[in-house]
């Protein structure tokens, strides 16, 4: 985040808090079964598909019964919000948002009728409307960061920009987090350049005579 122009309080506040996973999950296991996409899991009398989903994780299991019509969509598709879609430090040229907008692609091949049950908010049906809102959403966010770029800017000088209020340092440590994919998505679409000057600090800067929308992952 330092590296994307947060200034040194915000990271400092970030670092103090920076044990709470920690508290929550004190400890691993030591052994697990690993899950694939395409899996079955059979619980009681119903069989389960394992459904991956990348971009708000490294990789997310969804489950899906098709004798229910039921699909346990946990953090990747949501009815009212957007889920969290950050990149971390670990990999950080990632395209999170590529990866989650075709990621929930793939449920555009369930049954419309199929009752979806997120991780916040209330089941739905509607998986259709869903996906297509959410691309939407991400088109123009991303559509507004680039016109914010006409010259150089860094993830900490957009915050403001996606998000117009206020932020707690848990908020911001999402906020940054999204800004980053945000525009990391917009660099490998060719719509914006990086660029990192002698002390590293990164910035973004709008492709001159670049044309089309951004928002569109590869072979969508």
């Amino acid at each position: 985040f330092r590296a994307h122009g947060l200034d040194a309080d915000r990271c400092a506040a970030l670092e103090r808090r920076s044990g709470n996973y920690n508290r929550g999950v004190p400890s691993l296991p030591t052994t697990y079964q690993r899950l694939f996409g395409g899996d079955e899991l059979h619980i009681g009398r119903q069989r389960w598909q394992v459904r991956l989903g990348f971009g708000h994780s490294p990789e997310h299991a969804a489950l899906y019964c098709r004798e229910l019509g039921v699909l346990i969509s946990g953090d990747m598709l949501l009815p009212k919000i957007s889920t969290n879609i950050s990149v971390f430090a670990v990999t950080p040229t990632a395209d999170s948002l590529r990866d989650f907008l075709q990621s929930i692609d793939r449920y555009r091949e369930l049954p419309a009728e199929t009752l979806v049950l997120p991780s916040h908010g209330l089941p739905f049906h509607g998986i259709e409307n869903r996906v297509n809102a959410l691309h939407a959403h991400h088109e123009e966010r991303l559509q507004v960061l680039e016109d914010h770029c006409t010259s150089p800017r860094s993830a900490a000088e957009l915050l403001m920009t996606l998000f117009a209020r206020d932020l707690d340092t848990h908020q911001t440590l999402f906020a940054m987090g999204e800004a980053i994919a945000h525009l990391n998505r917009l660099e490998h679409a060719g719509r914006l350049l990086r660029s990192e000057d002698e002390s590293g600090l990164i910035r973004f800067v709008k492709k001159q005579g670049a044309a089309g929308p951004p928002g569109q992952p590869a072979g969508h």
